[in-house]
């Protein structure tokens, strides 16, 4: 793909920024290039081909949404990534990982990621993130239905919003 054979072109000329002339670079700079390398690889990979109207965040969301779903049912474990259970947060990292992105790992953080772009409720969509306050967060589904793992005792599923137990915020990812 095209957009492969630009991202290897960029890192070979990383390397070589980062390598003094006539040595080679250090292990640490390689794995970090190469690991770099494959995660753009893995993603690029997994776009849809051109022509189809749907960009690259928009079929990532897609992916982990779907992912999610096959969650369904699985116990909310605190501290949880799967994949035998999952806590909020750890449902959200899992489900965009599985995708090609990592996200950072807790609510906090990720509320701190430049992945996420606040954007109104009005133009949430499937896969987006709904954050209740800045301690829990789920996927937005449509309406006022969330999807994640709830609390202690809950499994995960679908989650109807109501006047007390709402999302504060949304987010889409950025690539």
């Amino acid at each position: 793909m095209v957009r492969t054979a630009i991202t290897v072109v960029i890192l070979e000329i990383a390397i070589t920024s980062l390598t003094l002339p006539g040595t080679a670079p250090s292990a640490a700079a390689a794995t970090a290039i190469t690991q770099t390398a494959a995660t753009t690889a893995t993603l690029a990979d997994r776009m849809p081909a051109g022509g189809r109207g749907v960009s690259a965040a928009v079929h990532l969301r897609r992916m982990a949404w779907r992912w999610a779903l096959r969650q369904r049912g699985k116990p909310y474990v605190w501290g949880g990534t799967g994949p035998y259970g999952f806590d909020c947060s750890g449902l959200v990292y899992a489900a965009y990982r599985a995708a090609g992105l990592r996200l950072p790992r807790t609510t906090y953080e990720m509320l701190d990621s430049w992945h996420l772009v606040p954007i109104p409720k009005w133009r949430a969509r499937r896969g987006d993130l709904a954050f209740f306050g800045s301690g829990h967060v789920e996927l937005y589904d449509w309406g006022p239905w969330t999807y994640g793992a709830a609390d202690t005792g809950t499994f995960v599923g679908f989650h109807r919003m109501n006047p007390y137990w709402h999302p504060t915020m949304y987010f889409r990812i950025r690539l």
